[in-house]
């Protein structure tokens, strides 16, 4: 099993910040179950507990590499990157298996 781990920093303060997470959170929505194999997908909000650099993130986990690979390049989660790249700051990731 893949676990494929993806946070990101949104720009913004108050207001024009909580906009972009309901955004990115609504385009992250649409990529949920897109692939066979996709075993689960998650989409989390910072709670604000540990003064975290992240705003928002993903946990998703996948029965192969051929199965991440597959949603990476699915049509409606390359639809969202632009999305996403416009109110993005930053960005970490990572993936391991299990």
């Amino acid at each position: 099993m893949i676990i494929h781990i993806v946070m990101w920093k949104l720009k913004g303060e108050g207001a024009e910040k909580q906009d972009n997470i309901r955004k990115v959170k609504a385009a992250l929505e649409t990529c949920k179950d897109i692939v066979p194999g996709m075993l689960k997908y998650e989409i989390g909000i910072d709670a604000g507990i540990d003064h975290a650099p992240w705003d928002i993130a993903v946990y998703s986990e996948f029965s192969s590499r051929e199965a991440l690979q597959a949603y990476q390049q699915h049509p409606t989660h390359l639809a969202i990157k632009p999305i996403v790249g416009a109110v993005r700051e930053a960005r970490g990731a990572v993936d391991y298996e299990t």
